[in-house]
């Protein structure tokens, strides 16, 4: 009997062997590690570089470590119980069983996520469990770069006054307790999933639950003033020394929240590029594969940054009479976050009123709204986390509601016949599940963000001394971004003369991270 004819597809792409199972899509496998690895990058370095550089000098070190600090911790986190807890089997309807990620068995077989199966009312299969063509291993870096990104945003609320160490302890209780509890609900197969919500990429799960926590934790607590004098919080924040309670973050020092400069706004550009570029991954790696939809969700995405960065611009222009750089990374953010919900599921000419909006609502609310409300001023959110990403992801999963293509929805969802509102059909009903997803998720990091806060502080201060305030990061590192006085020298005004950060000139700051 003679010998078979040798197979004429190279060995690289047969399947079959224990490295390259039959079921392994080699392209989709190479996208899903490459748009990790671009999400990974917005954090490392891209928000390390910009949170410490749109800082004020004094705090450019404490600002990037808190997200390097971040990035570090929820890795360990996710693949000891963080995953199992977001994408594993059912424990409750919000919330999934924990356990490790971390065994050869598990990692190296396909990817799924168990409890994605979409039943009609009848118990037939509507659309089938998520299985992916790539390893498990793919999966959880994936996600597992998103989790990490959700605590770095989130941190953006608390620069220059949290207490390092708190931030420690804070970074796997909210993991634990409020991250997984949005990506099992929306993404893992929880009960928004199959309610039907819309999320493609996590307007709701990452950015509108960064945006309230950081919102929450900078200051939960209410401020209580030494004179009791009757003044707009502006009034007091200029005119009377706050007495922090010792159970907050509470607001920067006095003088921070004054004049909080940027130490270096082109370095702020190169994070703030990282981050843009980035998101392709961020949102065309959702679909779990290298398809149509990925395609359309990394063009929408640039479509709505660039509007919304030049809408945002446009204002300044309007109605400050100059444009403002840092204004323009606060538009391209807001963009950024607002297509995120619906990247997929929306058409290009709906990526443009996304734009048109997240330039224009989340301005509206960090410049005018902010400086009127009682309630916005009396809350330090150092780089406005509540305007770019609670505002503007909470209404990108509005617009969802109302522009979401029915065809485009089929690509994607597993709830059939979805559509947005201008669609007709069930669409109203779909706008209104989003504005209760969306409500869930605030209220769940209201409330477990206000307890975390609590429970870290029995045992650690949330907020730093006044020494370290005043000082920055030498008190608090032991280092400097820029040793402008000596390596590790304290400052000394006796031997240094004017403190550079806060040099007197008559001419406030007018940028948009001067909004408090």
């Amino acid at each position: 009997m003679s010998a078979p004819p040798p197979n004429p597809v190279p060995v690289a792409y047969q399947g079959g062997i224990p490295a390259v199972p039959v079921w392994l899509n080699k392209g989709d496998n190479a996208w899903q590690m490459v748009a990790a690895t671009l999400v990974g990058l917005q954090s490392v370095p891209g928000l390390v570089i910009l949170y410490g550089s749109v800082v004020k000098k004094k705090w450019a070190v404490n600002s990037a470590f808190m997200a390097l600090y971040a990035f570090a911790n929820v890795v360990l986190c996710w693949v000891i119980w963080g995953y199992k807890m977001s994408f594993g089997h059912k424990l409750l309807p919000f919330w999934g069983k924990a356990g490790p990620a971390l065994g050869q068995n598990y990692l190296v077989n396909q990817a799924l996520l168990p409890e994605t199966t979409q039943y009609y009312g009848d118990g037939r299969v509507e659309t089938a469990m998520i299985t992916p063509f790539y390893p498990m291993a793919s999966m959880v870096w994936f996600q597992c770069v998103f989790a990490a990104i959700t605590l770095i945003i989130l941190a953006g609320s608390v620069l220059g006054r949290m207490n390092i160490k708190a931030w420690m302890a804070f970074v796997p209780l909210w993991l634990t307790f409020s991250y997984t509890v949005g990506a099992f609900s929306l993404w893992g197969g929880g009960f928004l999933f199959h309610w039907g919500v819309m999320d493609y990429s996590g307007g709701y799960v990452i950015h509108l639950s960064s945006g309230i926590a950081g919102f929450t934790a900078a200051y939960w607590v209410r401020l209580r003033i030494l004179r009791n004098y009757t003044l707009s919080m502006h009034q007091i924040y200029v005119t009377t020394r706050p007495h922090i309670n010792s159970m907050q973050v509470g607001p920067r020092s006095k003088k921070d929240r004054e004049r909080f400069p940027p130490n270096n706004v082109l370095l702020m550009l190169a994070g703030a590029g990282l981050l843009w570029m980035g998101w392709a991954g961020f949102n065309g790696g959702d679909p779990y594969s290298a398809n149509v939809d990925s395609s359309m969700a990394v063009l929408n995405t640039n479509i709505c940054a660039a509007t919304s960065l030049l809408v945002w611009t446009w204002l300044d222009v309007i109605f400050f009479k100059k444009p403002s750089v840092i204004g323009a990374v606060q538009g391209m953010i807001t963009g950024l976050v607002c297509i995120t919900p619906g990247a997929g599921l929306v058409q290009g000419w709906a990526a443009i009123v996304f734009g048109i909006l997240s330039g224009s609502v989340p301005w509206f609310t960090m410049m005018i709204v902010h400086k009127r409300w009682t309630l916005l001023q009396h809350i330090d959110d150092t780089l406005g986390v509540f305007h770019t990403h609670a505002i503007a992801g909470l209404l990108g999963g509005a617009l969802t509601g109302l522009f979401a293509e029915p065809q485009l929805c089929d690509m994607f969802l597993p709830v059939a016949n979805s559509r947005g509102a201008i669609y007709g059909g069930s669409g109203g009903i779909h706008f209104l599940k989003q504005l209760v997803g969306g409500a869930f998720i605030i209220g769940w990091n209201l409330v477990v963000t206000s307890i975390i806060c609590v429970a870290i502080n029995v045992v650690i201060p949330l907020r730093m001394t006044e020494e370290q305030l005043m000082i920055g990061d030498d008190a608090v590192h032991g280092e400097e971004a820029y040793a402008l006085w000596g390596d590790g020298e304290k400052y000394d005004s006796t031997k240094h003369g004017a403190y550079s950060d806060d040099t007197s000139h008559n001419k406030a700051s007018t940028g948009a991270t001067q909004v408090v």
